[in-house]
C-alpha cells in the first residue's frame, strides 16, 4: 500500500470535474492513505459533501470560520496533519487566489500554512487555460513548491476540444507516486536495522532489549518514499513492513550481524536503529530449564559484536548512522558514541520521556554530526523519519 502512513488532504473546488474527486479519494484509500476533504461552497453545487464524506470516511471541512472545526482540526491543524495536498479539480479562480497568497477560504489558508507536498490538477475551459492571466499564474506557481498534474487535452463539457480537462484519477495518483519514487535518495541502497534482538537462554526464555520497531520501520517507509531501495533487517516485532522493502527477519544479534554483512555489500547507507542486545548467555540449554530442578540460577553473559562499530570499521565508503537511546546527558553521550564508533551521524532521543521513543507513535530527536546538531521537535515517527532523510540527503 504505497500511501500507507500518509495523510492526504484533497481540496475540491467548483468545476464539473468535481465528480472525479470521489474516484481520486477511493484510489488513495485503496492504497492505504488517510484522506480528508476540504470543499469550497461552489464545489457543493457539483458533488455533495455527503458523497465525499462517505468515501473518505471523514467529516468534510468547508469553512475557515467554523468554530467547531477550529476547536478540533482547523486550518492550522489540517496544515500540520497533511503529508500531501492535492487540489482536484482546481479552477482558474483558485489558481489565481493561490498565486496571490489569498487566505480568505479554508483551502488558501491551509496551503499557506502547510509544508506538505502540494499538487494542482487544473480543470477549466480551454480558453480560460490558455488565457494570458492563467498562464502567468501557472508559470509563477511552477517556480514555487507546487506541482501541476495536467491539464489533459480532449473534449470538454462545453463541447470545446483542447487543453483544460482534469487528468483522469489513475493518472493523478500515478503522477504523485512518481514524484516520491524519484526522490533525493533515488538509486541509493540503504540497510536499516529495526526492532529488538532476542538471545535465547533455553527454548522458551530469552533476554532482550525494549523496542517496538516503529522508528526503524518508519525510516524504511521514508527511505522508500525518497526513492531508495531498502534492506530492512528486523528483529521480532508485531508491525507490518512496507511491501516495497526487502524484509529480512532475524532473531539474535549474531543473525542480525550476518544479514547486515550480506546486505552491506551493495549498500550506500547504513542506519543502526535496532535495539541490539549487548550480551548473550554464554551457555544455552536445549531443554526448558525447570524451576523446580534448581534453587538458584546464574546466567553468565558474554558480549555480542557491536554491529554499528563493525559496519563503520569495515565499510568505510558507506554513510553510517547510529541511534542513541539515552536517559540522561542525552546529547553528550550521543556525541561520545559518534566519535568512539567513527560514525557519520548519530540520532539521539530521551527514552526517559514516555511520550516519545519506546512503543509509541511519536518521537523527538537530535540529529548530530561532527559539524552540527539539528533538533527535530516532537512529531509522528514517520515525519521525523522524513526529516532525518532530508538531512542525510544534504550530507552525503
Amino acid at each position: 500500500m504505497f500511501f500507507s502512513n500518509k495523510n492526504v488532504l484533497i481540496g475540491v473546488t467548483g468545476g464539473i470535474a468535481a465528480y472525479k474527486s470521489a474516484e481520486i479519494i477511493r484510489l488513495f484509500k485503496k492504497d492505504g492513505a488517510d484522506v480528508r476533504v476540504v470543499m469550497t461552497e461552489s464545489a457543493k453545487e457539483f458533488i455533495t459533501p455527503l458523497t465525499l464524506q462517505a468515501i473518505s470516511g471523514n467529516e468534510i471541512h468547508d469553512s475557515l470560520l467554523d468554530a467547531r472545526a477550529e476547536s478540533a482540526m482547523g486550518h492550522i491543524e489540517l496544515a500540520k496533519w497533511a503529508d500531501i495536498i492535492l487540489i482536484a479539480p482546481c479552477t482558474a479562480e483558485t489558481i489565481s487566489k493561490i498565486t496571490h497568497g489569498r487566505a480568505d477560504d479554508l483551502i488558501g489558508a491551509i496551503l499557506l500554512a502547510s509544508k506538505a507536498n502540494k499538487y494542482i490538477a487544473p480543470a477549466m475551459n480551454m480558453n480560460m487555460w490558455t488565457d494570458e492571466s492563467t498562464q502567468d499564474n501557472y508559470n509563477t506557481l511552477l517556480k514555487r513548491d507546487l506541482s501541476f498534474i495536467g491539464p489533459g487535452i480532449g473534449e470538454q463539457a462545453c463541447g470545446d476540444i483542447g487543453p483544460g480537462r482534469m487528468e483522469e484519477p489513475d493518472k493523478i495518483i500515478d503522477f504523485i507516486k512518481s514524484t516520491f519514487k524519484s526522490g533525493p535518495l533515488s538509486g541509493k541502497n540503504i540497510t536499516i536495522t529495526a526492532g529488538p534482538t532476542r538471545e535465547q537462554i533455553d527454548p522458551v526464555r530469552f533476554i532482550s532489549n525494549n523496542s517496538s520497531g516503529k522508528m526503524g520501520y518508519a525510516l524504511a517507509d521514508a527511505a522508500i518514499e525518497a526513492g531508495a531501495f531498502v534492506n530492512l533487517v528486523s528483529g521480532p516485532v508485531s508491525i507490518k513492513a512496507n511491501k516495497h522493502a526487502n524484509l529480512i527477519k532475524v532473531n539474535s544479534a549474531k543473525e542480525m550481524l550476518d544479514k547486515v554483512v550480506k546486505s552491506m555489500n551493495d549498500s550506500d547507507i547504513f542506519i543502526g536503529c535496532a535495539a541490539v542486545s549487548d550480551f548473550r548467555p554464554s551457555g544455552y540449554s536445549d531443554r526448558k530449564i525447570k524451576k523446580e530442578d534448581i534453587k538458584n540460577i546464574d546466567i553468565h553473559l558474554k558480549k555480542n559484536e557491536d554491529i554499528l562499530s563493525y559496519v563503520a570499521s569495515n565499510y568505510p565508503e558507506a554513510f553510517v548512522i547510529g541511534f542513541a537511546a539515552e536517559t540522561a546527558d542525552v546529547n553528550t553521550n550521543a556525541k561520545k558514541k559518534l566519535k568512539s564508533k567513527n560514525l557519520n551521524m548519530i540520532i539521539s532521543n530521551d527514552v526517559s520521556d514516555k511520550s516519545i521513543g519506546f512503543d509509541v507513535d511519536h518521537n523527538e530527536v537530535n540529529v548530530i554530526t561532527n559539524k552540527e546538531t539539528i533538533f527535530l521537535k516532537k512529531d509522528k515517527k514517520i515525519r521525523i523519519a522524513r526529516e532525518i532523510f532530508k538531512i542525510i540527503a544534504s550530507n552525503i
